[in-house]
């Protein structure tokens, strides 16, 4: 949904029409800009502009009949928009049915369940259940987001987590904050980190996004070459000129350099809060001798917000996936200080609510809701299995039945992802067995702790007290195939 769609919407709320100012923030903040940044740009005085963003926020609450703000109201309007166009479909097969409609043609003949209203067509309700062959309904397979990678900010295919999206907000508010975001791949973690940094941008704050996989590999040759790149990288971000060479002293160390250049010249330059992301953290497990120094020294930042006043102007949000676990000693914590946040798989109403946005029309109701039972039982809810998935079904690749069915073999959907966790499991023969005997067993199995502790990190288990089960039946059944 763009800009203007979202105008469109509100107009079909909203008693009157919003006023010049009104719509002049709504536009502004839609492209994420600060109220300071508003008034800036638009010459009036920022307190104004920022009494004008709280009256529009409470003017959106009431039309829409819930809470509307500044970071939410995208979604919002999102998730009013997706809705419309789902009525406005049913609507538009429960018109074609009727005039195709034959006084012979059962209502089971139809795939139509309407309550006895009388004669007056008017007053039938909404359709609540089509034939499957009616795809023309259905979403435009050629406009569909492939899942792979972070879901985009302007997508409907973002779900929700509560109440993680809300702590996650708060917390990069606060002074010296520092957030951990940690679940094992393509679980969703970047797209998380992303809607944090849309919200510290629209609260005013700076902004710094690090991919560690974007880093050349020689910059791991050294922890002096890595703390370099993230300096140099930290600094045209922020649009500042790097000064390594004045803070730069070998006499004292990488470590110590570093840290001077951010406190003295980076955080001093600034004239707000900065948000500093760092995303695909796992990389830096591959080089223990710079993780080893790397780590501590984000800790000692985190640290020194609640004794000096100048690192309060830094908030942190570190992001890895758990599979880095696997070849660290257990000794090892890669990092534990801060606000951790575990995402949890999608819950059954989350995967309906998901399908429903993709437009598949037989997921609605307690009907849909059995079918995608089925599909949970198999993949449990984990977000990139939900949107491949669904991506196949809405694309008319194959039925639920049939991606079933073949879900746990190498000719189905899963085999490349399932592949590249066999590929983990051959080179850590400990883990192979331990799974092994966790996927032909037909109840749950006690397993050894460091063992449990990384199947669990990679995904592939759930532990119950002391005992391992398969996360879903697809890992049992192509494990217990593939390791057998």
């Amino acid at each position: 949904m763009n800009l203007e769609d979202a105008l469109v919407i509100l107009d079909t709320f909203l008693e009157q029409s919003l006023n010049d100012v009104q719509e002049l923030v709504f536009r502004k903040a839609w492209e994420g800009q600060t109220y300071p940044e508003i008034a800036e740009s638009s010459g009036y005085d920022a307190n104004y502009i920022k009494d004008v963003g709280s009256k529009l926020w409470k003017l959106l609450s009431h039309a829409l009949e819930e809470e509307v703000t500044k970071s939410n109201f995208r979604s919002v309007l999102r998730r009013r928009s997706q809705i419309s166009i789902r009525q406005t479909k049913q609507q538009h097969v429960q018109t074609a049915v009727l005039q195709q409609h034959q006084p012979s043609t059962s209502i089971g003949e139809i795939g139509l369940l309407f309550k006895d209203n009388g004669n007056d067509i008017s007053e039938l309700p909404v359709v609540t259940k089509i034939q499957e062959e009616k795809k023309s309904v259905l979403l435009n397979p050629d406009y569909l987001e492939i899942p792979s990678g972070s879901v985009p900010l302007n997508s409907s295919f973002y779900i929700e987590r509560p109440p993680i999206e809300e702590r996650t907000f708060a917390e990069i508010n606060k002074p010296g904050s520092l957030i951990r975001i940690k679940a094992p791949s393509q679980t969703g973690k970047t797209s998380l980190m992303q809607r944090i940094l849309t919200h510290a941008r629209q609260s005013g704050l700076h902004t710094v996004q690090i991919s560690l996989q974007r880093a050349d590999s020689q910059v791991f040759t050294s922890l002096e070459k890595f703390l370099r790149w993230f300096c140099a990288n930290v600094s045209r971000q922020l649009n500042l000129e790097p000064k390594l060479h004045e803070y730069w002293d070998e006499d004292i160390g990488s470590k110590v350099s570093c840290t001077l250049y951010l406190q003295s010249y980076v955080l001093q330059e600034i004239d707000c809060p900065v948000v500093l992301a760092l995303d695909e953290v796992n990389r830096i497990f591959e080089y223990p001798e710079i993780s080893g120094d790397f780590l501590p020294l984000l800790r000692s930042w985190y640290e020194d917000a609640s004794e000096l006043e100048i690192w309060q102007k830094l908030r942190l949000l570190v992001v890895h996936a758990t599979e880095a676990y696997i070849p660290l000693d257990i000794n090892q914590s890669p990092f534990n200080v801060g606000l951790p946040i575990k995402l949890p798989e999608f819950s059954l109403e989350q995967v309906q609510d998901l399908a429903l946005r993709h437009g598949l029309a037989w997921a609605e109701g307690e009907a849909g809701a059995k079918k995608l039972a089925l599909l949970v039982a198999m993949i449990g809810g984990h977000p990139y299995l939900v949107r491949l998935a669904l991506y196949h079904l809405v694309r008319q690749e194959l039925s639920l039945e049939q991606l079933l069915e073949t879900a746990p073999t190498i000719a189905g959907i899963y085999s490349n992802y399932l592949r590249h966790h066999l590929a983990n499991l051959q080179t850590h023969p400990e883990l192979k067995a331990a799974l092994k005997k966790v996927v032909t067993s037909p109840t749950s199995v006690p397993l050894e702790a460091i063992a449990a502790y990384k199947l669990e990190s990679m995904g592939l288990v759930k532990l119950e007290g002391n005992q391992a089960v398969p996360s879903c039946e697809l890992y049992r059944l192509y494990f217990r195939e593939q390791l057998g």
